[in-house]
């Protein structure tokens, strides 16, 4: 049984469906579609007889100058205006195919199924592509959301733990930010590493509904839903010093109890609201399952992370932006001045987290 739902956007309506076995499904029908999958599913897409592109899921696969490559293939294989792209795998082909399939012929249709929990809880509704180019990461990209959505829970059985984590980080941060009960309904649901005992299905779609009211109220990332970059400033640096040895969704956890260390020590107040330090304790817990966390944490350097930090694109010429926290537990939109006040908070953030009592420090 499956559960679908509408998500209005300003491009294009678009629908998502959350069901077992929809990735069978869809190669079943796969109709007059071509597939561009990580390389990983390529054996598993290969019996629907439908021509694959199969790329290498790497931060290098998504750089502006591999975009041609993936044009000059689906032109090769036939692709025309009336062709349906069919994208299987996590963010990297999610940036890849939202790119591609915005600028291929003007644009063309596409679905996805997104194999890593992250993508189920998150990334896969929003339209978003994020592409690098050179040196820089995500600094190219815009808004193509798919036709359609098929969210297979089936395909998170054989994902490692730190994938597991990651998505729940994600979603996790979604139903907190979004206020309500939300937050208060993902903890019923009992989340933990490893996805046992709990109705998969429920969560991605809490999730998602959850997400679905930043889309439609603020498709294009102007206000509300800037709310939901959380953990994000701290954890694009942690990600980046790290050499990207900690994958986006731990570093964004990480980045959330930096941003929660950081509104204490800006507020002075050791006590946090009761929300915070319930999302904290969680977040902690979830992430004592990535083995080696402190330790590659330990490896990176202050200045490191303060130059990552200070590098993001959603900092202004006079001000660091960052989500915080405020007194009642709420996030807001934070201006920080570009200060030494404001800097040596900053360092002094990112110095706790290099040490080895980070991760397990009690709220």
């Amino acid at each position: 049984m499956s559960v679908s739902f509408d998500i209005n956007s300003e491009i294009k309506p678009y629908q998502v469906e959350i069901g077992e076995g929809l990735l069978e499904a869809t190669l079943k029908a796969a109709g007059d579609s071509i597939f561009l999958c990580d390389s990983f599913f390529a054996g598993r897409l290969a019996p629907c007889g439908r021509p694959i592109i199969a790329i290498d899921a790497t931060e290098y696969a998504k750089s502006l100058d591999r975009m041609s490559e993936v044009i000059i293939r689906l032109r090769d294989s036939g692709a025309t205006r009336s062709t349906n792209l069919i994208a299987v795998g996590g963010g990297v082909i999610q940036d890849v195919a939202t790119f591609c399939a915005s600028i291929y012929m003007r644009g063309i249709s596409w679905k996805y199924l997104p194999t890593t929990l992250l993508g189920m809880v998150d990334s896969c509704i929003g339209g978003k592509s994020a592409i690098n180019v050179g040196p820089y990461k995500n600094i190219v990209g815009n808004f193509y959301p798919p036709d359609e959505i098929l969210v297979d829970p089936d395909l998170c059985g054989t994902l490692a733990v730190e994938q597991k984590v990651a998505g729940l980080c994600e979603a996790a941060k979604i139903c907190y930010a979004r206020g309500g009960d939300a937050f208060a309904r993902y903890l019923v649901l009992h989340p933990s590493a490893e996805l046992k005992n709990i109705n998969l299905s429920h969560l991605i779609e809490l999730s998602l509904r959850s997400k679905k009211w930043f889309i439609e109220v603020d498709e294009f990332d102007r206000n509300e839903r800037l709310l939901l970059n959380f953990g994000h400033t701290f954890g694009h640096a942690i990600e980046g010093a790290a050499q990207f040895a900690v994958s986006h969704g731990v570093a964004v956890g990480v980045g959330i109890l930096a941003a929660i260390h950081y509104a204490r020590i800006s507020t002075g107040k050791e006590t946090l609201p009761q929300s915070t330090a319930t999302l904290a304790t969680h977040i902690r817990g979830l992430l004592a399952h990535i083995d080696g966390l402190g330790g590659v944490l330990a490896t990176t350097t202050e200045q490191d992370l303060f130059d990552r930090f200070a590098a993001d694109k959603k900092h202004t010429s006079t001000a660091y932006t960052i989500v915080g926290i405020d007194k009642a537990g709420r996030l807001q939109r934070l201006a920080l001045p570009r200060s030494s006040e404001s800097e040596n908070m900053i360092r002094e953030t990112f110095k706790a987290i290099r040490q080895p009592d980070f991760l397990s420090a009690a709220e």
